[in-house]
């Protein structure tokens, strides 16, 4: 199948015209002279290098990975149709069935983008982290990452330690188990699929934590918890974290609001770092991811 470097690139440059700031969370700013997004936005949303994108929309660029492809779907919004048409274009088939929860559901996203003044993210049911808004990314600080291949939380939490510092450590059992019975919730509603089976047979090779954990066979759906998040700049953070799930309970959108009755002045310093942070000149949200 041949890549078609014209029509990539017209597309690319259309999607990306079509978008307004305000729908991927941004501010569009006084001086904004740009129709849709800039280039560095969508490049920032996806993850990616600047000159390469730049590339693919002047019909110069090598054949991008299908990664590469998941990852601009989601910062310039596709619908399923349009992300299909965009793999077609460079040379790739489209995705096969629309079991696993990649695709950013139209309602979730749109009330991601509603939630300016509060953290929020939207994962699918195998901790994969799709898109979060700037709180979010103020709130976990460096921790959520947005490239391509680190957007599992499950992964991150048993493998990597720097996850788990934004929680007190006396904490950290309970949200393993909390993750572990989650997954297997999640396999099980899928049936054993070769995604949920790939990364329960990762997780089982790469922390023994993890693997001590499965053979308790216990499940449950994560849906409302409380937490706590201790924040570099700002200290010890209390949090309700409730999830929207689909209805497929493929993906759910976490919002994470104070208690009723605590201080919300925490949430105005998140939310003050994540616009200097993460704002129009830095937008590192996933659109995604």
């Amino acid at each position: 199948m041949d890549m078609d470097r014209s029509q990539l690139a017209d597309f690319l440059r259309r999607s990306r015209e079509r978008l307004r700031p305000e729908e991927v969370g941004l501010t569009a700013g006084p001086r904004r002279r740009t129709p849709g997004l800039r280039r560095e936005e969508v490049v920032q949303l996806a993850g990616m290098s600047a000159d390469y994108y730049i590339r693919l929309e002047q019909g110069r660029g090598p054949q991008p990975s299908t990664q590469m492809l998941a990852s601009l779907s989601r910062a310039l919004r596709l619908t399923e149709d349009e992300r299909d048409h965009l793999y077609l274009l460079a040379g790739h088939r489209p995705p096969a069935g629309k079991p696993s929860g990649d695709h950013l559901k139209p309602g979730l996203l749109h009330l991601l983008d509603q939630l300016k003044d509060t953290p929020a993210q939207i994962v699918n049911d195998l901790g994969d982290l799709l898109a979060q808004n700037a709180m979010a990314n103020a709130l976990f600080d460096s921790v959520c990452v947005l490239k391509e291949g680190e957007r599992n939380v499950v992964w991150r939490w048993f493998t990597v330690p720097a996850v788990r510092a934004p929680y007190p450590a006396e904490e950290h059992d309970h949200w393993s188990r909390v993750h572990v019975a989650d997954l297997r919730a999640a396999a099980t509603r899928r049936g054993g699929d070769a995604a949920s089976t790939a990364l329960i047979e990762r997780l089982l090779a790469a922390s023994e934590e993890f693997a001590a954990l499965w053979e308790l066979h216990e499940v449950a759906v994560r849906r409302t918890s409380r937490m706590r998040v201790v924040h570099p700049a700002i200290g010890p953070i209390d949090l309700d974290c409730e999830a929207l799930l689909t209805p497929t309970e493929d993906q759910r959108l976490l919002i994470f609001t104070p208690p009723p009755g605590t201080d919300r002045s925490h949430l105005e310093l998140l939310r003050v770092i994540g616009t200097e942070r993460f704002g129009p000149s830095d937008p590192s949200v996933a659109a995604t991811g």
